[in-house]
């Protein structure tokens, strides 16, 4: 008979919630049997695909590209060395560093507000003390 565990037992054994066990399987990420008695039954190897999952997540990857990349990521951390694996990754750091780009242009714009408010709160404050003075 094959190890079978219930989705308690994979969520202990992976530390992941029974919510995002079965948000797993909903996406296709994740495959699971139906015992006669209806609960979900996963083999032993979901314990390591599990960890894959969440170790993509963990990237930033959403869920249609983890299941595309799930084939080239078995046996162990990391993606299997491949074209499409390869180019999904150099995809996403090029997207993460036009956000960075971004956030730091969006950065110097408030920081240009911040330094206006700055000066304006000194001459505000010079000029109250001015008014006191002729008052």
């Amino acid at each position: 008979m094959e190890d079978r565990m219930h989705i308690g037992e994979l969520a202990r054994r992976t530390g992941a919630s029974t919510r995002s066990l079965r948000y797993y399987e909903q996406r296709g990420l994740l495959c699971a049997r139906r015992d006669p008695n209806g609960y979900r039954s996963y083999d032993a190897e979901s314990v390591e695909t599990v960890a894959r999952i969440r170790e993509l997540l963990a990237t930033g990857l959403n869920t249609d590209t983890i299941r595309a990349l799930l084939p080239c990521a078995q046996g162990g951390p990391g993606l299997t060395p491949c074209a499409f694996s390869s180019g999904v990754v150099e995809q996403q750091m090029a997207q993460l560093d036009a956000e960075i780009a971004q956030l730091r242009e969006r950065r110097a714009a408030l920081g240009a507000y911040a330094e206006i408010m700055r000066e304006r709160r000194v001459q505000d404050r010079a000029l109250a003390a001015m008014a006191l003075r002729s008052a």
